[in-house]
């Protein structure tokens, strides 16, 4: 299936270098594209796709949160190569929203700033699943549960687990355990 996005962007680019009205590197860049925010667990990075395949392109990263006027760069992403920089101290506040914005500079130009649509920690955050650790005994089956990253354990104490056992006659059996969280700080 042909991507329309890529094939219009195609037929503008022939037909502004056919009449002369292309960007060179001399005259702007075009800004990162598809930036998005990537949260598992409360490690934030923003991420985006180089708008060129230029070797020289090196990206500038700020951040804010919503309703505040100041961009903020994030210190360990200025004149970064990789399309990708980690926001995780900056976001920490699970209680806010946030944007970020990527610029791609070269030696010759800057592009425009591309900005990400508003992130929540508490909302777009992925949580993943406990890790689980089966052993079988002479007695039974042992089930050893060990909950996400420390951060997820300070920002949800109150998280528990639903634990179902299945009987041989089909019967299941709910256990709550709300002290997994609490058995590992």
């Amino acid at each position: 299936m042909i991507n329309m996005t890529a094939l219009l962007l195609l037929w503008a680019a022939v037909l502004l270098g056919t009449i002369g009205g292309g960007f060179t590197e001399e005259e702007g860049l075009l800004p990162p594209a598809h930036l998005r925010f990537d949260s598992v667990d409360y490690k934030t990075t923003v991420a985006w796709t180089p708008s060129s395949n230029s070797s020289s392109l090196k990206y500038n990263v700020q951040w804010k949160i919503y309703g505040e006027p100041q961009w903020v760069n994030v210190d360990d992403c200025q004149g970064i190569e990789k399309p990708k920089c980690d926001l995780s101290e900056v976001t920490s506040d699970i209680t806010e929203w946030y944007y970020a914005r990527v610029q791609a500079t070269s030696p010759a130009a800057e592009s425009t700033w591309a900005v990400s649509r508003r992130f929540s920690p508490r909302w777009d955050s992925q949580i993943s699943p406990p890790l689980l650790r089966l052993n079988t005994t002479q007695k039974g089956i042992v089930v050893r549960v060990k909950p996400p990253r420390a951060q997820v354990r300070k920002k949800h104490s109150d998280l528990y687990y639903k634990i179902y056992l299945l009987k041989e006659n089909g019967q299941e059996m709910l256990l709550l355990c709300p002290e997994c969280f609490t058995l590992w700080y």
